[in-house]
């Protein structure tokens, strides 16, 4: 029997604009998780990629004086190249546009609209086009407001297609409760349970009046709702759907409907997404799966926004922050570490670029730079490079175990910020145990002392740097260069964090 492989996925990004942080969060933080699940010797399968139908596009697309194909084509590469730069490493990259989500996309509607999930009917609402959602008036905002873009509302009416959300209210509730696991954080899950008992409705599936986007096999007159078709693409991307065609006379389950590559990966261990979509990825997207009879996600969870003196970080809103311009000045591994250091995942958090610089100097430059090169330094000066292993009741060893346990903890609750604050406590305790034992003083008094002092710090900076090396990856790699591993001799070299211009520090020894 295969062995089921570890799936992490982040949401599709919407190609209605340019990247920027805030979509570079979810995909770096799924990028941390699986460089972790790897690093434990997990099987990983990590899965992103970009959304690229529906009305928007078409608008957008029409105003720049391009296809739509032309435009997404254009935004997809961006992301791409912005993933290269954050140094992420996906399995698989899915664009809703690929043959391979738009067949299998078909498929499925027609099962579901042969099993009676989906029918045919007549949709009348208020309608936002920047969401491409619609809305009920006691959401919106004063004005009539669409909640999420701030942007009125218009009057929307139009033959559909709807499936029946309203069917599987209860049996969302049940799992709910059989699986407090599902919906994380907490805080968070509360108000989806509530929103589910107050009643579901049929959602509309389907669009008479979008041209660009998947068309119903059966009425191509129609496309699929790209909020429908586009939550697909978890399965569909590891084979959902491709092999349903060749049983349509059985009508067998679902589950024996799948290319074999989908029992290998499905259902996911993780959905990691922003708070905004939380709602379509617990309730429409496992109300989909009920209906499709196949196992539910063991976890979606949802994080906070970053936004910039209070408001959402966007393009539209001018408070753009482009990553690859933070990278270009200050490198990629500071970007990564500050991103989940400075606010929990799960957590709203304010950009910006003071905070980011006191970070770079304080943890970086001051604590890990400084700590890397201080003993390196008197390694070499003092034993020549050649530092033993220390002896298991080294009370730096037993705190690094510690320490390791701790940050283990940590990471399996995607407690990101926590994680890497266990590691800096230990760097903190390595920093005052060099002013505590002043090697440089033992060195004259007491040198047959230092191979053990130096083994003991040496091997928790290179255990820490393991543990370091999901966030910071490039950087991880330069001090396991000097510090190499067991039985290797330890180099020196140039500082890997020069301090900013505006905060000198003096040198030390």
């Amino acid at each position: 029997m295969t062995k089921k492989k570890f799936y992490i996925t982040t949401p599709l990004y919407y190609v209605n604009a340019e990247p920027h942080i805030g979509h570079a969060y979810t995909t770096l933080a799924a990028d941390i998780l699986s460089r972790y699940k790897r690093m434990k010797g997990q099987d990983v399968h990590f899965l992103t990629g970009t959304d690229e139908h529906g009305a928007n596009i078409e608008k957008i697309a029409a105003a720049k004086g391009v296809t739509p194909k032309q435009w997404v084509d254009d935004i997809a590469e961006k992301f791409r190249v912005m993933w290269t730069d954050l140094n992420v490493r996906y399995d698989d990259f899915i664009r809703t546009t690929q043959p391979r989500h738009e067949e299998a996309v078909k498929i499925v509607f027609e099962k579901l609209l042969e099993k009676g999930d989906i029918y045919k009917g007549h949709y009348e609402g208020l309608y936002c086009y920047p969401c491409e959602n619609y809305w009920e008036e006691k959401d919106l905002l004063e004005g009539n407001l669409c909640p999420m873009h701030k942007k009125p509302v218009v009057p929307l009416k139009e033959e559909t297609y709807f499936f029946k959300l309203s069917k599987y209210g209860d049996a969302l509730l049940a799992y709910y409760k059989e699986h407090p696991e599902f919906m994380v954080p907490k805080h968070r899950s509360q108000e989806i349970i509530n929103f589910v008992k107050e009643g579901l409705t049929d959602i509309s599936v389907s669009r008479s009046k979008v041209a660009w986007g998947i068309t119903v096999k059966s009425d191509p007159a129609h496309t699929i709702y790209v909020w429908f078709e586009a939550l697909l693409n978890y399965a569909t991307a590891i084979g959902l759907g491709h092999e349903i065609s060749e049983h349509d006379e059985q009508k067998s389950s679902f589950k024996t409907m799948t290319h074999h590559k989908f029992t290998d990966y499905w259902p996911a261990d993780y959905h990691l997404m922003g708070k905004e979509i939380y709602r379509f990825h617990t309730i429409i997207w496992p109300a989909m799966l009920m209906a499709l009879e196949l196992p539910l996600p063991k976890q979606v969870f949802a994080h906070g926004w970053w936004t910039v003196n209070g408001q959402k970080m966007s393009k539209s809103c001018g408070n753009f922050i482009n990553p690859s311009e933070v990278i270009a000045e200050y490198g990629v591994d500071p970007l990564r570490y500050f991103l989940f250091r400075e606010v929990p995942f799960g957590s709203d958090g304010d950009f910006s670029m003071a905070a980011f610089r006191q970070r770079y100097n304080s943890d970086l430059a001051n604590d890990l730079g400084n700590l890397l090169n201080r003993l390196t330094n008197m390694a070499v000066k003092y034993l020549d490079g050649n530092v033993p292993e220390p002896l298991p009741e080294n009370a730096l060893v037993k705190k690094t175990s510690e320490t390791v346990l701790k940050y283990e903890a940590h990471m399996e609750k995607l407690e990101f910020d926590q994680a890497l604050c266990a590691l800096w406590a230990l760097i903190s305790e390595l920093n005052r145990a060099i002013e505590r034992e002043q090697p440089w003083a033992k060195a004259k008094t007491e040198p047959e002392k230092l191979p053990e002092l130096f083994g003991g710090m040496i091997y928790a900076l290179r255990e820490i740097t393991a543990r370091l090396a999901p966030f910071m990856p490039d950087t991880t790699v330069k001090i396991t260069d000097l510090l190499g591993k067991k039985g290797d001799r330890v180099q020196k070299g140039a500082p890997l964090f020069p301090r900013l211009l505006e905060e000198k520090a003096e040198a030390k020894p």
